[in-house]
């Protein structure tokens, strides 16, 4: 298991991006919404870029929606479904917490072969 950050590091309305394969950008982003941690591929489903555009720049202003940077798209941050913008109606890629990420990376990001921890 790699291990991103403590849960109690995350608070409420804030949202973090990680780089567990080493390759430079955060591909993991982790956000805590309504007091739930939640697990998404930092990549937009409408051109397939990343989402921030400066380090953590994940959230709109009011820390409740996901927004591409990229063209403005809106996400909820519990459900990952595109509520605004040019890929309405389809969401973001999730991890699910409870399986091995370095498993899910492996499988889901291009040329994973190994996964070092993210240091905070």
């Amino acid at each position: 298991m790699v291990r991103l950050c403590r849960a109690d590091s995350l608070a409420e309305g804030q949202a973090r991006g990680f780089d567990p394969t080493g390759c430079g950008q955060a591909t993991v982003i982790a956000c805590r919404y309504q007091g739930t941690l939640y697990l998404w591929r930092n990549r937009c489903p409408h051109l397939d870029t990343p989402m921030n555009w400066r380090q953590d720049a994940f959230l709109n202003a009011r820390g409740d929606r996901l927004v591409c940077f990229a063209h403005g798209a809106i996400f909820m941050p519990d459900s990952g479904l595109c509520v605004q913008g040019a890929c309405a109606g389809r969401p973001l890629s999730t991890y699910d917490m409870s399986e091995g990420i370095e498993r899910i990376l492996k499988e889901h990001v291009p040329g994973v072969t190994r996964v070092q921890p993210a240091v905070l």
